[in-house]
């Protein structure tokens, strides 16, 4: 057998998990096997468990010898990833495992996102579940699904299972930073209805490539571009300078990442084609040097493709580029009290043709209930205004901040001790499950931490091994603690 990817390398353990986890494919709504594999982990350890009907799993563990009376601690985290991958990947997130690299220095997977967010959290919790060497109070591990497509699996979780009111979530990215509060969301889901008809012409796909992508929460205050929305942009200014038929357009894969990459398909009449072509690479070149600065790598470029002979009609046409035109995206509200923080923001993450309807999904956040209850309303109206419908999917509420927190105040001292300065505590505009649990758990005692990783939710996630040696020991001290 060939050694291990990560074998050698700290803390050996937890990384040994890890790399099981990533031979299991465990894309959001394809966690049954992650789950039985958690479930017979319990079961090879004589470990007592519960895994419900969405396929949730909790593993109870007693207190080590001295911590057995000790308030019972809770440690959380999701089984799921956001399953992204380049074009040119091989990868089936539905059977094949991923391809682990490392240099030494950080660890990612060869033309995927990686699953750190949040595999790590659920093999530090296994490296403890295991280990006979571990100081720490009873523990409740609680390892839930489908968190990225809106935190399902907590939003079903019964909270009778749990007993503790302390709760340590391991799905942040930034070592360092103790989060404390969080915004709350939703999905939403408009689907416009098109109609289809024959069409002569030339046929036109215009792509959108290049762009920077990422979290749709941790970094939409970074001001990266759509592609979505880019095209969108596209669309609209050509259909001002010449008639057309929309084929079709797509672009994202899930709703909490921001798009990198776009595709439609046009088709002009044969005399209007050098037009066409001419006023996009116009508009094209137009709106490339309005992109930030960061968008450098961007694309915008056409070729000339098969007509078919079918297409939208004139009317469709008109709604769906209108639709796509008009959708609000990115940062909506500042936040008033807390400098840097973005209060309200919604992210087009996913745009796709398909069985007569465009679709169209968005990740709703605020930390503010009232601005997210208004963007609801907002997109309603919108889909109303051009004859499609609405849905909202995954509702969670916002985690507040709490004043009085010992645990806070604990990890704080520790991270002090070990690390030789203060941590940063600090709210997020990224959800987080802490919300809907601290609503299930009256009194419960929340902090989310992590090791530092980049890129999340994109094929350039990379997990830094030193930062996940150090939080391994920082989450041992805290436990030590308790």
């Amino acid at each position: 057998m060939p050694n291990r990817v990560l074998e050698g390398l700290q803390p050996e353990r937890a990384l040994y998990y890890f790399e099981e986890i990533a031979k299991i494919p465990h894309g959001s709504r394809n966690t049954k096997q992650i789950s039985d594999y958690l479930v017979d982990f319990a079961k090879a350890h004589a470990l007592r468990y519960v895994q419900d009907e969405v396929n949730n799993v909790v593993i109870y563990k007693e207190g080590s010898a001295g911590y057995e009376h000790h308030p019972t601690v809770i440690l959380q985290g999701h089984m799921d990833m956001v399953a992204e991958k380049t074009k040119d990947s091989p990868i089936d997130f539905t059977k094949d495992p991923l391809e682990l690299r490392t240099d030494g220095v950080d660890i990612w997977a060869e033309g995927t996102t990686l699953g750190g967010d949040d595999g790590i959290a659920v093999a530090y919790a296994l490296a403890i579940l295991e280990a006979d060497n571990i100081p720490h109070p009873p523990l409740e591990c609680v390892f839930t699904v489908d968190e990225e497509i809106g935190m399902e699996g907590a939003a079903a979780l019964d909270p009778e299972l749990l007993k503790g009111r302390i709760f340590l979530n391991c799905d942040s990215e930034n070592e360092g930073i103790l989060t404390v509060s969080c915004a709350g969301g939703a999905r939403s889901d408009l689907n416009l209805p098109i109609s289809i008809e024959a069409a002569e012409g030339k046929g036109i796909h215009i792509y959108v490539d290049g762009l920077t992508g990422g979290h749709s929460g941790a970094e939409i205050h970074k001001g990266r571009a759509n592609s979505n929305k880019v095209m969108g942009e596209l669309l609209s200014k050509l259909l001002k300078r010449l008639p057309y038929r929309l084929v079709y357009v797509r672009g994202g894969q899930k709703d909490n990442a921001i798009p990198r990459y776009s595709m439609a398909k046009i088709i002009v009449a044969e005399n209007r084609l050098e037009d066409a072509l001419a006023d996009i690479d116009e508009l094209a070149a137009q709106i490339l040097r309005e992109l930030p600065k960061e968008e450098e790598k961007a694309k915008i470029t056409r070729e000339l493709c098969v007509c078919r002979g079918k297409a939208m009609t004139i009317a469709s046409t008109r709604k769906a580029v209108g639709l796509l035109s008009d959708v609000p995206n990115g940062i909506q509200a500042w936040s008033k009290d807390i400098e840097g923080l973005v209060q309200t923001s919604l992210n087009l993450g996913v745009l796709k043709t398909e069985d007569g309807e465009l679709r169209m999904s968005f990740s709703v956040r605020s930390s503010v209930e009232q601005e997210k209850l208004a963007l609801f309303e907002k997109l309603r109206a919108l889909a109303e205004k051009y004859g499609a419908s609405y849905g909202e999917h995954g509702n969670y509420p916002a985690w507040e901040y709490r004043k009085d927190s010992p645990l806070r105040e604990l990890m704080s001292r520790v991270f002090e001790k070990l690390y030789g300065r203060k941590p940063v505590v600090e709210a997020i505009h990224a959800g987080l499950e802490c919300g809907l649990f601290s609503g299930k758990l009256p009194g419960l005692d929340c902090v989310s931490f992590g090791p530092d990783m980049q890129d999340i939710h994109t094929t350039r996630e990379r997990l830094n091994l030193a930062s996940t040696a150090r939080t391994w020991k920082y989450l041992l001290a805290v436990l030590e603690q308790l």
